[in-house]
């Protein structure tokens, strides 16, 4: 099997053999509980609430509608009650505008319409669909992917890559999923294909997966336009620019977008979403989960439904077996650590990672020493030691002259430096504080 790559990389602990072999579960959260939709799940502009403090919602109505075009709609997962609409903490531990529901605990839905013939739609109603649908990037980036599925030139779009690497450790909603429901998959790229005529189906999947990837080419064989391409088992192999350039041979940088290099990128969990609005006519309400780490009682993957507390989430996992020293939301290499689990989820909720050890507090940083092993990890080929003085110093423009913008802040410096100093840390502010001064400008 040819494996493609890119250089670069790192190779964390996969931690995956704790969840990969449970099968999506579906949990509700408790009757009378409250649910919480934050107005800002996506890029662009938030949501604005088209409900009131009293209103009588059903699953799958309406709640808020988009703020303009680069925005999306949300939709409630429950039946219930209008509690709130009020600032509610969210996994960054930021305050966000939400609209806050008091579950009746009987789902009662709008119902949906779905469509028996996809093929005789027009690009126009697949993508009205998409939008209405308010499907954003659900691997956690959170950009409308109407948006993404209107470029300026869409005749100029050859590939459509779906991201099934799934490269951070302990994740694996997108492997069940696609052990599971593949067709969900399959059907979703032949909707997107759709759009774009000359565009070729590649689904890029870790060779870690080599069960998906057989069960993948078999249901692919028949299909012209789409291919399974198998990967090297490596982090950050489900970046955008490494996952084009593994698919492609084609190169971005942080000035340019996929479309400039005639790709689209999706993950798993979007593209599911794709099939299951335009085809079923459902919009995002649900979404498959990962609850995995040494501290929880029992790992596994579940269907939420969006909005739901983490906090109930671990409580369906069985709670922790052993005290929890860390909690993070998303990814260890990408995500957030969280303070507590009392915060919704939404539409780019992914995981909740519970460890028994903090592995980064427990190392005290040293000198660097030169051992170039930052730069041999950065798939992005810059020098991250001295981006990381340039942060220390406050030098914007030394910063920027090194390429500190092309970071595209995968953790792989901080992950192979000996010294444990926070390199992406470091990287990471000096890129916000260099962007909010062009901004200015």
């Amino acid at each position: 099997m040819s494996l493609k790559t890119f250089k670069g990389g790192v190779h964390p602990y996969e931690g995956k053999e704790l969840s990969k072999d449970k099968p999506i579960k579906d949990i509700k959260p408790q009757a009378q509980g409250e649910m919480v939709y934050p107005l800002s799940q996506h890029i662009g502009a938030p949501a604005t609430a088209i409900v009131a403090v009293g209103d009588t919602v059903l699953r799958g109505q309406k709640i808020a509608e988009a703020g303009g075009f680069v925005s999306a709609p949300i939709y409630s997962s429950v039946s219930g009650t209008v509690k709130a609409i009020e600032p509610r903490r969210v996994a960054v531990g930021d305050m966000v505008m939400s609209i806050v529901i008091e579950n009746d605990g009987n789902y009662i839905e709008t119902g949906f319409e779905g469509c028996t013939d996809v093929f005789a739609l027009s690009n126009e109603e697949i993508i009205k669909k998409i939008q209405d649908a308010g499907i954003v990037g659900m691997g956690g980036a959170g950009f409308p992917t109407h948006v993404k599925l209107s470029p300026k030139e869409p005749d100029k779009i050859e590939y459509i890559i779906a991201n099934c690497a799934e490269c951070e450790p302990y994740l694996t909603s997108d492997y069940r999923s696609m052990v599971e429901e593949p067709e969900k998959l399959i059907e979703g790229m032949k909707i997107i294909l759709q759009l774009f005529p000359r565009a070729k189906g590649l689904l890029g999947v870790e060779d870690n997966k080599r069960d998906v990837i057989e069960n993948l080419q078999k249901m692919v064989a028949s299909e012209s336009r789409i291919e399974v391409v198998p990967l090297q088992t490596k982090y950050p192999q489900g970046g955008e620019r490494q996952l084009i350039y593994a698919c492609t041979g084609r190169s971005i940088n942080s000035k340019m977008l996929p479309a400039d290099a005639g790709c689209i990128v999706d993950n798993v969990a979007t593209i599911n979403a794709i099939y299951t609005a335009v085809v079923e006519g459902k919009p995002v309400i649900d979404r498959i989960f990962t609850l995995s780490g040494e501290a929880v009682m029992e790992p596994r993957n579940f269907r939420i439904p969006i909005g739901m507390s983490c906090a109930e989430i671990l409580e369906a996992g069985g709670g922790l077996v052993k005290p929890a020293k860390k909690i993070i939301s998303g990814g260890p290499m990408m995500g957030f650590a969280l303070f507590e689990t009392n915060i919704p989820t939404t539409k780019t909720s992914g995981a909740m990672l519970c460890f028994t050890e903090d592995e980064v507090s427990k190392y005290e940083t040293t000198a660097c020493i030169n051992c170039g092993r930052c730069v041999e990890a950065c798939p992005e080929k810059l020098i991250p030691s001295r981006l990381s003085k340039f942060a220390d110093n406050g030098a914007k423009s030394e910063f920027e002259k090194w390429y500190g913008l092309e970071c595209i802040e995968c953790g792989s410096c901080s992950f192979a430096c000996p010294a444990r100093k926070p390199l992406a840390q470091a990287i990471k502010t000096m890129k916000k504080q260099v962007l909010a001064d062009k901004r200015k400008k």
